[in-house]
């Protein structure tokens, strides 16, 4: 059954007013900076940017753009990439498992129209971006989880298969001598792929794709697939994703919050930064994690940021590739 857009995005949208008008700014800036974003003639060009440095997964993105395909399908295929490679040990195939050796995904996908989808706790299949991508176009829901997901997605087609490779195995039971749960600040240098991309059209969408904490208590999940925290794409103003530890990106709302800081004006720099310093407002301990944004605007302006250096982020333009290391709150704070 092809989903109808559902009443909760109308009152998305009437919540981002409401906090945008209220707990971020005033009213009168909200309609001036929407306004003057919703002006412009002139599309963006195409672009891409994704978290931490993965360069097959942008290079398939924007391969897709320039066959003028639609930024959901570049979204797809490029999480996708990084699901499918072994050697990233956080996303997919190949993921870390949790506590008890099993590997659970969580992905979620947003369109330009508002529309979601979102699978939590999903085991034995490869590619839950595409599952979550299912959920959204196939489906009533906007989120599904553990068993039921799984059986959604053998009903859509996917395969069921064994995602635990021997070297995570290997790691996993070397763990389990000591069973010390401890993250690793930039421990998978790839991480949670967050991905934002905008195509011909001018339209934004974005993914978020995750195995999650390694070793994790068994039914835990993160922000990734969760709209507003993981990911949050508005496409009259602009989109974000976040990637690090997601209890705190999950308790800031982080990603809303930076799309919510773009529609008061604030560019996409700006809005990353505020975000990261609410956490680090909120949680003394903000030495022990990491979290990192990235976000775009309507006219195709980045930003990206997070608490501790080593957060590196990779873009694809009609100009070329780059990837970089933005800012961070400690190195600036020292």
């Amino acid at each position: 059954m092809k989903r109808r857009k559902f009443i909760q995005n109308t009152s998305l949208g009437s919540l981002g007013v409401v906090a945008g008008a209220t707990a971020l700014g005033c009213k009168s800036e909200v309609e001036k900076d929407t306004s003057m974003i919703a002006s412009k003639e002139q599309k963006p060009a195409p672009m891409v940017i994704a978290t931490w440095d993965v360069p097959n997964a942008v290079n398939k993105a924007w391969e897709t753009l320039q066959e003028n395909k639609s930024a959901i399908d570049a979204i797809e295929a490029g999480c996708r990439v990084e699901e499918a490679d072994a050697k990233n040990q956080s996303v997919g195939y190949g993921g870390r498992p949790d506590r008890d050796g099993n590997v659970t995904l969580d992905a979620c996908i947003m369109n330009s129209e508002g529309d979601y989808g979102s699978v939590v706790y999903l085991q034995g299949i490869k590619h839950p971006i595409s599952v979550a991508r299912k959920v959204m176009e196939e489906t009533p829901h906007v989120l599904m989880a553990g068993a039921g997901a799984q059986q959604f997605a053998l009903e859509q087609g996917f395969e069921k298969e064994n995602l635990l490779t021997e070297q995570s195995k290997k790691e996993w039971e070397e763990w389990t001598k000591t069973s010390n749960y401890e993250p690793v600040i930039n421990i998978e240098n790839h991480d949670t792929i967050g991905m934002l991309a905008i195509d011909k059209d001018g339209n934004i969408s974005g993914g978020c794709t995750t195995s999650g904490l390694a070793y994790k208590m068994a039914g835990r999940v993160g922000d990734s697939p969760i709209i507003g925290s993981g990911l949050f794409v508005d496409n009259e103003i602009g989109a974000a994703t976040a990637t690090g530890m997601g209890e705190e990106v999950l308790k800031t709302v982080g990603s809303f919050l930076i799309v919510e800081l773009m529609r008061q004006g604030r560019s996409p720099q700006e809005a990353c930064e505020e975000a990261v310093e609410r956490i680090v407002t909120k949680n003394p301990n903000y030495k022990d994690f990491q979290v990192g944004y990235i976000a775009v605007n309507k006219n195709g302006e980045t930003g990206a940021y997070s608490i501790h250096p080593g957060f590196v982020a990779s873009e694809y333009r009609e100009t070329g590739k780059n990837t970089y290391a933005p800012g961070s709150f400690l190195k600036n704070a020292e």
